[in-house]
Parts: structure tokens; C-alpha cells; sequence
């Protein structure tokens, strides 16, 4: 249950002042655990099956290509990885890096179900921390993160670490919900987040680990401060 689901829990997400603390990122790894074997299903709810749309547009958009070597940051469940290995085929490499083992199981079960007829690169599940890629520098031809830069309590630093770990020319990727500078869209997006997301979560009991995003959302660079932000 919802409350079941809160115990034990400080719940630091919730307030904005602590939004960008390491409590708050160590707390949200406990969390992204523990919301795992749902984690796929309520993507699919709560963007109405968009998401697959915009994962295969972030890959498109780093431009990687057969025997390329890209990484997935905040791999999740591993969705754009596997979209990572399908582009840059078997001659190719991929990385798709979590801090949460237990997301990383399900990313790895899913890699051995991919359906027959695509010959994927070999990936290299590991767990990990965003801002601190355990790679040499210019070592990826391209880099994606998908729903993460939210998670991590440093912005910049986790910006300025993809683009170190990318080769000369490589591209990154970052998919995310969006902090308007429209103040009706951020408030229909925060109505969505209170009718929509939040109840579709709290149907599979986890409920109290997505009343964070609000929050979360709110405390997040625009996106030209994303644009202008020194790496």
C-alpha cells in the first residue's frame, strides 16, 4: 500500500530546499529500486505509449551508427540501450549505466527477451553514478540520458560529465520532462502529474515515489539555462 510504501522513509524529494541533495539522490536510488518492476508498465500509462517515440528519437538524434560505441546514462529499465545496440549493431558497443541494481536486472532480463530478427551490439549493464562515469575521457560516439537528469543532485556536473566521456564531435541525447518558462503549461503539466500520474501509480503502490516529480520538475533548470550552462 501507499502508506506501507512510505515507511521508513524521510521522503527528502518532497521538499524543494533538499530537492538537490545527496540525501535526496540517495533516497531516489532507494526508490527507483523499488519502483523496478513497474517501472515499464507506468511508462507506458502515463505517456500513453509516447515514450517509446521520443527513446527512439534521442537515439536518431545522437547520430551513432554500426560499430560505434555509445552509453546510456540513468538507463532505467534499458529501453533506449537496446535501442543504442540495435543502431550500432554487433560491430558496435554499448553501456547502459543505473544506480539502481535492481532497474539493471530488469534491463538485463529485457536484453535477453529482445524479440528475434535484431542483432544487437553487446551491452554492458553497470551500475553507476552519474556524476562520476567510471570511463576514460572521449571514449563514446554518442550518449543519451532518459529521464534522469532530474534524479541527479548536480546538474552541471552531470552535463559536464557526458561531454567529457564523448569523443571529439560525439552528441548527447537528454529526454525529459520539460520546466516551462509558460507558467498555464507547467500548470496543466502539474495537473497531469496530481490526476494522472500520481493515481496511475498509486493503482500499482507506488504512489508516494512519484509525488517527488512535481517537486522535482519545479526545481529544474529551464531549458535555456540547460542550453547556456558551463561545462
Amino acid at each position: 500500500s501507499d502508506s506501507e510504501s512510505t515507511a521508513g522513509k524521510k521522503f527528502v524529494t518532497g521538499r524543494p530546499d533538499e530537492q538537490f541533495s545527496s540525501e535526496a539522490a540517495q533516497e531516489r536510488q532507494t526508490l527507483f529500486n523499488d519502483i523496478a518492476p513497474v517501472y515499464d508498465k507506468l511508462n507506458d500509462v502515463l505517456s500513453l505509449g509516447l515514450h517509446r517515440v521520443w527513446k527512439r528519437a534521442a537515439v536518431r538524434w545522437t547520430g551513432v551508427g554500426p560499430g560505434d560505441k555509445a552509453i546510456d546514462v540513468c538507463c532505467g529499465s534499458g529501453d533506449i540501450a537496446l535501442r543504442l545496440a540495435d543502431a550500432v549493431g554487433p560491430s558496435g558497443e554499448v553501456v547502459g549505466l543505473d544506480f539502481a541494481s535492481a532497474q539493471l536486472k530488469v534491463a538485463a532480463q529485457k536484453e535477453t527477451e529482445h524479440p528475434a530478427g535484431y542483432v544487437l551490439s553487446p551491452i554492458s549493464w553497470q551500475q553507476g553514478d552519474a556524476l562520476s562515469l567510471p570511463y576514460p575521457d572521449c571514449e563514446f560516439h554518442g550518449a543519451t540520458i532518459g529521464y534522469g537528469l532530474r534524479n541527479v543532485s548536480d546538474i552541471p556536473k552531470a552535463l559536464s560529465e557526458l561531454q567529457r566521456v564523448l569523443k571529439k564531435g560525439g552528441k548527447a541525447a537528454v529526454v525529459d520532462f520539460n520546466n516551462s518558462t509558460n507558467q498555464i503549461v507547467n500548470q496543466v503539466q502539474g495537473l497531469i502529474l496530481d490526476n494522472l500520474v500520481v493515481p496511475a501509480a498509486d493503482i500499482l503502490g507506488v504512489a508516494a515515489e512519484y509525488r517527488y516529480l512535481k517537486v522535482c520538475l519545479s526545481k529544474s533548470p529551464r531549458s535555456a539555462s540547460l542550453i547556456t550552462a558551463p561545462l
